[in-house]
């Protein structure tokens, strides 16, 4: 038996993941344990999670593999200085003493927080890990590999080929140039948060016009017939300081950066509109190029751009692949996936094994049935437990049909940054008020955000326009109209589009270890009483929270929420029967006013050290400051001064791609550079 473990950790989303002999046993992002959204702290929890669901210990992992290579990485950041000095003096004092304290030491951090692993660590290329999240899971024998995100250690794009136990990554676009970096400087003009809030521009765009589109293309975006381009770096400030744009930037764009939680306006609309209009035009540039150089009839994608579910509509509809595949976990977390598979098969040479069936999507925490046994007993909550799984599908769906909005939670936590069913808010789509009822009261988020339909796959097409079951919600196809199909107003865009989730009971089959109930069973209850075979399907949080992981913390969210009905495994909490509900909140904020008085109540000794802490911070923190403006000033400014005169200019030809230096020394996936 050979164990890998894969780690993705210090930008955002970090995770961890067990591959066990090829196959992926457990996965787990760190910010479903820490609470904090996007967590980007070393995996901990994640790597305790997989382990445990593994029965493994660290002393009997094998490999330990990170997604990518740090010093690479460092390099890339100081090479952006160089070019960049005087000026990015913010940026340099921001980034350094983060990268000199603990990112570089990734090994060190490993073996930290592994106990009993002492064998040395695997580095692919950031891009690396991507591809093999994407190629590898795939049901396909062989298919083209396209992977798009912000920026890795240098490339920011690459474009390649999947065949059997093997990828080849032929070609690359190298940072400052990034699609990801555009729609992400978009994001944060518009005033929503990077790494997080392109979602809600990709949601905002179908309110807009895509008036700012030839501005885009011929101002600030070159790009060529083959997909490739590059960013006109005078309306960016990423290279040289925190903020996105410039100030060329707000010229173009009617004014200044629009201030987070303020009143959007038409502004941002259309520049959301444009920016996702050019973002599609690239991506099926890019895909007619590659469909060309490659001949492949199949198409995997993965990086964070290809969480654009709208734009993978429009991959799957209108590019000259047959077939498009996309990982789940296109972002950062799952290059955890795609770095344990990519040291199984690349390196170490083993077949792979195509399952006709799909991989279960459900690989974190599930909470045991005792768990949640003790959990409500405890509480002293009116709860019902249905030994029936029928009886507990009728009264749900009498709950869905009485226009109730159900918290649904069973079996282990999905992978990715989607609930596909384990951990969803589920509500009647019929409704057309049910979207602001859920956003208003529910998510506590903008208004304009989109819910998602889970149907039935049989009857998929009967409603929707997909080319293919999408189990993992990674394509946008538009809303069928026009003939007696039931309404499904609630999950209709503005634009006529919907996310789709398809659900077959294969989806679930291999999903739990116990028969717990679960959403293909709810549908097909659903349908035979109401006839529709579709459910709003969005995701067990609030609007700056992560999906819910454990129990309690579902608990947590219904108390604080709308939510009519929380079902946890079999057991059901109706809102209505919870007279204790006010004086519970009341006991949950008693205890956390306690947790904090105790947490304050400090030894003697604590005190000393505390205030030592305090008076000698502020001139640790000058002293750093100045030793690293000197070293900017005084060592980096003339370097780089140094080399912009000496440098070439860059030619600009016909294409922007550049090829790929192939590794030939497996050696050099045991170094982080």
């Amino acid at each position: 038996m050979t164990t890998i473990l894969g780690i993705s950790a210090f930008y955002h989303d970090s995770a961890a993941a067990l591959v066990v002999d090829g196959k992926v046993i457990a996965a787990a992002q760190e910010e479903r344990f820490s609470r904090i959204k996007h967590d980007a702290s070393f995996p901990t929890r994640s790597i305790e999670c997989c382990l445990k669901i593994g029965g493994i210990d660290a002393s009997e992992i094998d490999h330990v593999v990170f997604y990518e290579k740090p010093l690479l990485k460092f390099e890339r950041i100081l090479e952006t200085h160089l070019a960049n000095a005087p000026f990015g003096l913010s940026s340099f004092l921001e980034s350094m003493p983060v990268w000199l304290r603990s990112k570089i030491f990734i090994s060190q951090s490993i073996s930290k927080h592994i106990k009993g692993y002492d064998r040395k660590v695997i580095f692919p290329e950031h891009h690396e890990s991507h591809a093999a999240s994407a190629f590898f899971p795939s049901p396909f024998e062989s298919a083209a590999v396209l992977t798009v995100d912000g920026v890795g250690e240098w490339a920011t794009t690459t474009m390649g080929v999947g065949n059997g136990n093997r990828i080849e990554l032929s070609d690359e676009i190298r940072f400052p140039d990034s699609i990801g970096l555009l729609y992400s400087a978009f994001t944060a003009f518009c005033g929503f948060r990077v790494n997080g809030g392109e979602g809600k521009l990709m949601g905002l765009a179908p309110y807009g016009h895509p008036v700012y589109v030839e501005t885009i293309l011929n101002e600030i975006l070159d790009l060529k017939d083959d997909g490739s381009f590059r960013l006109n770096q005078k309306f960016f400030s990423y290279c040289k300081r925190s903020e996105m744009t410039s100030r060329e930037f707000a010229n173009f764009f009617d004014g200044p950066p629009r201030a987070p939680e303020s009143e959007v306006t038409d502004r941002e609309r259309n520049l959301a509109s444009s920016v996702q209009a050019v973002s599609e035009m690239v991506l099926l540039k890019i895909a007619s190029h590659l469909h060309k150089k490659t001949g492949a009839k199949n198409l995997c994608l993965a990086g964070g751009v290809a969480l654009n579910c709208v734009a993978n509509g429009r991959l799957q509809r209108e590019s000259p692949f047959e077939k498009v595949w996309v990982q789940p976990a296109a972002g950062d977390s799952g290059g955890a996936i795609g770095a344990a598979l990519f040291v199984w098969h690349q390196l170490l040479g083993n077949d792979r094994v195509i399952d006709s069936k799909r991989s279960s999507l459900f690989l974190g925490h599930c909470d045991s049935p005792e768990t949640l046994a003790d959990f409500f007993r405890n509480g002293k909550m009116k709860v019902h437990r249905f030994d029936e799984e029928d009886q507990l599908y009728d009264f749900v769906v009498e709950k869905l049909d009485q226009q109730k909005i159900v918290g649904w939670f069973q079996g282990r936590m999905e992978f990715g940054p989607r609930a596909l069913g384990n951990r969803s808010i589920l509500a009647d789509p019929r409704n057309e008020t049910m979207k602001d009822r859920l956003n208003a009261k529910v998510k506590f988020r903008e208004s304009f955000r989109p819910f998602a339909p889970v149907v039935l796959e049989a009857h998929c097409n009967d409603y929707f326009d997909v080319q293919s079951p999408s189990p993992s919600m990674t394509f946008a196809g538009k809303v069928k109209t026009g003939s007696a199909n039931v309404p499904v107003g609630a999950v209709t865009h503005v634009d006529g589009s919907a996310r789709v989730q398809t659900v077959g009971d294969e989806n679930f089959s291999v999903a739990l270890e116990t028969p717990d109930p679960n959403l293909y069973g709810l549908l097909k209850k659903f349908e035979q009483v109401t006839g529709c075979p579709a459910l709003i399907n969005t995701s067990f949080n609030v609007r700056g929270e992560p999906i819910v992981c454990s129990v309690e913390d579902a608990y947590q969210c219904f108390l604080k929420t709308e939510l009519d009905v929380l079902v946890a495994g079999p057991y059901v909490l109706c809102k209505e029967n919870q007279q204790h509900i006010e004086s519970e909140s009341q006991r949950i904020a008693a205890l956390n006013r306690q947790a904090e008085l105790a947490s304050g109540k400090v030894s003697f000794l604590k005190a000393i050290l505390t205030t030592w802490q305090r008076i000698t911070f502020p001139l640790r923190w000058v002293l750093s400051v100045l030793v690293l403006s000197l070293v900017y000033l005084f060592l980096v400014t003339p370097i780089g001064l140094l080399r912009r005169v000496l440098q070439r200019k860059q030619e600009t030809g016909s294409s922007f791609w550049q090829p790929r230096k192939q590794v030939t020394k497996p050696s050099r996936y045991f170094k982080q550079f």
